[in-house]
Order: structure tokens, then sequence, then C-alpha cells
């Protein structure tokens, strides 16, 4: 082969391999730099049904420094609610999940579980409210979740008490 066709190959073969690393470095590297800002969401009359239950999302595994959590959520008949105090390590992909186990700590008890999705996280940090698919019996799911779905990753569990 002549040197002009192996520089073409190791051009391309650099540019592939220089695409991937900076797509793969976006992805661990956008949430940290350009962060939502803040959410304010209020609970309106309808998600202000009797509160049924309340917790605190802590840190599940301190020796991990990125994945951690902490501050208040309520759950009310219709709504899950993370209160203003509410604040994640920033990442990729979080969902919030009601879990129908209690003490969850780790990634597994997760996926053996029939969690429920609530949706998306909005912001990393502040108050908002996801509502509960109709006919869930809130007493079956005593962990609220926020979960990474790209990596699997458990970011922060809440124990629930019951009101």
């Amino acid at each position: 082969m002549s040197n002009f066709w192996r520089s073409i190959v190791i051009f391309c073969f650099g540019g592939a391999v220089g695409t991937i690393f900076g797509v793969a470095l976006g992805f661990f590297i956008f949430p940290y730099v350009f962060p939502p800002p803040p959410a304010f969401e209020q609970l309106t009359e309808a998600d202000r049904s009797p509160l049924k239950a309340s917790g605190t999302f802590i840190h599940a595994n301190p020796s991990d420094p990125v994945h951690w959590g902490r501050g208040k959520v309520s759950v009310y008949e219709r709504t899950v609610f993370l209160e203003p105090d509410f604040e994640v390590g920033p990442g990729p992909a979080y969902h919030v999940y009601l879990v129908p186990k209690a003490g969850i700590r780790n990634e597994a008890a997760v996926k053996d579980a029939m969690y429920i999705d609530l949706g998306g996280l909005r912001a990393f940090k502040g108050s908002q409210r996801y509502a509960i698919p109709a006919g869930v019996n809130l007493k079956d799911y005593p962990s609220v979740v926020i979960w990474c779905e790209r990596f699997g990753v458990l970011i922060s569990p809440a124990d629930l008490a019951a009101r």
C-alpha cells in the first residue's frame, strides 16, 4: 500500500475513534457543564390529596462520589413530589421509579423488581411532581428511587414511611 492510501486509512480511523471518544465523553461531561436549571414546581389542589407517605433520599454508596442524592420526597394519592430541598449529582437519563421493595441500597434490588417508571427527572435540584398511574396501590411501593436509565445505576433511594 502506498503512503497516500496509508495516510487516508489512518486519517479515517483516527477520525472514527476520535468521534466515538468525543460522543462518549459528551455523555459524561455534558450534564456537569450544562445542567438544567433548578425546578420550582408546585403542587396543585388536585395533587394535594391525602399524604400517604414521605421519605428522604440518601447516598446509597458513600464510596461512590458521583452517584448521590439528598432531600425529601412526599407521596400523595396521585402524585410523587420531590420537595424543594431535593438534589442529585448530575448525569444522563435519570428517571423516578416507584419500587416494590424496601431498603433499596444497590442496583440488583431495582433490576429484579417490577418498578413503575414515573418519567425522566426534569432537573437535578428543586421541587418536581410526577403523576402516579391510576390503579397503583401505594402500600405495595415502599421506595422511591432515582435511577440512571442509560447506565443502569442506582443514583439515590428513599425509603417511604406511611402517614
